[in-house]
Order: structure tokens, then C-alpha cells, then sequence
């Protein structure tokens, strides 16, 4: 939600939201940056993990028949492989929540500024491969040419792009990319 010129985030999971600032004051598709806007929760974030385990649950990855780790850190009853999710904050998941996952939102606020030009609302199949500067990257030159659709399919095509190269499952790839006129 914003108001005036304030942006209010209420987070829950592992999707994520960044601006992505121009550097410069001539239009150059190399000279941005990105600002996080909101914090993944994830099971290897300290406080997030403290929570699991204080809750009776387990955090490890999930392991082949061989015993090797495999993929991202997630969230398991103690002595059961179950439910195996890769965050620590979701909605309806009462399984999870038993060992300490809730739905508690985090809150945060967000100034915008002249230099704040998009901002990018996306899945974690976005963000598993890429960082915030690489999303910045690719959506920026779209927002100079003034073409939102342009960036939020070339931010999906790079994602995509980017799982088949790291895996043979590919996770739900969902963005929305807003361009801002703040004066």
C-alpha cells in the first residue's frame, strides 16, 4: 500500500520485493541498483531458525537415499520427514506451524525518492538464482524504453532460463513490475 510517498510491505515467505534505483542522472540501462524491500524467511536465518527449533521441529535439507544433502535448508518435524518447506513463514500450513512456521506478517516502510524508478514483486522462482542487482539488470532497460510488460516477460524468460540450467524441477516463477513516476 502507499501513501504519499511511502510504501507500507506487510511479508510473509520467501517472495520479495526490491526498487531498483537509477544511479545517474542521464538515462543509462547499466547505472542502477537494488534496495530489498522486504526480508525472506527462510530456515537459515538465525532468528527465524531459532524459532523452529525452540518449537520442537528440524531444520536440515532434504537428504537421497544415500544420506547427501540435497537442495535448500527446510523446515521437518523432529523425527519426521515432513512437511520439508523451504521457509519458515507461510499461510495454511498446519503441519508446519505445529514446529513453530506461522503466518506472523513482517512490517516494513519504504521512503521513495526522485532515484526510485520500479519496483519488482516476485515468487521465490525469481529469486532462487538471481540476485536483487541481476533482476535490477534486467528490468531496467525496460523501464527507459517505457515497457513494463517488456520487463516483468524477460524477468520470467531469465528465470526460467536460469532453473533449467541449475535443475530439472523448475518453481513457480511469478512477478509484477511497477514502474514509478516519483518527482
Amino acid at each position: 500500500m502507499t501513501i504519499g510517498r511511502k510504501l507500507y510491505m506487510a511479508n510473509v515467505g520467501d517472495s520479495r520485493g526490491i526498487v531498483i534505483k537509477s544511479l545517474g542522472p542521464t538515462p543509462d540501462p547499466s547505472q542502477c541498483t537494488a534496495i530489498a524491500l522486504t526480508r525472506d524467511h527462510k530456515p537459515d536465518d538465525k532468528d527465524e531458525a531459532e524459532r523452529i527449533i525452540k518449537n520442537n521441529g528440524r531444520i536440515d535439507s532434504y537428504r537421497d537415499h544415500q544420506g547427501n544433502p540435497l537442495g535448500p535448508l527446510r523446515v521437518w518435524l523432529k523425527v519426521e520427514d515432513v512437511p520439508g518447506l523451504a521457509m519458515t513463514r507461510s499461510f495454511g500450513d498446519s503441519v508446519a506451524h505445529s514446529v513453530g512456521c506461522n503466518a506472523e506478517p513482517e512490517m516494513s516502510e519504504y521512503q521513495f525518492s526522485k532515484d526510485d524508478k520500479v519496483v519488482v514483486i516476485a515468487s521465490d522462482g525469481v529469486w532462487e538464482f538471481l540476485e536483487n542487482i541481476d533482476v535490477a539488470k534486467i528490468v531496467y532497460p525496460f523501464y527507459l524504453q517505457k515497457n513494463a510488460e517488456g520487463a516483468a516477460e524477460n524477468l520470467v524468460r531469465a528465470s526460467f532460463k536460469r532453473w533449467r540450467k541449475e535443475e530439472s524441477v523448475i518453481d513457480d516463477i511469478t512477478c509484477i513490475v511497477i514502474f514509478l513516476d516519483v518527482k
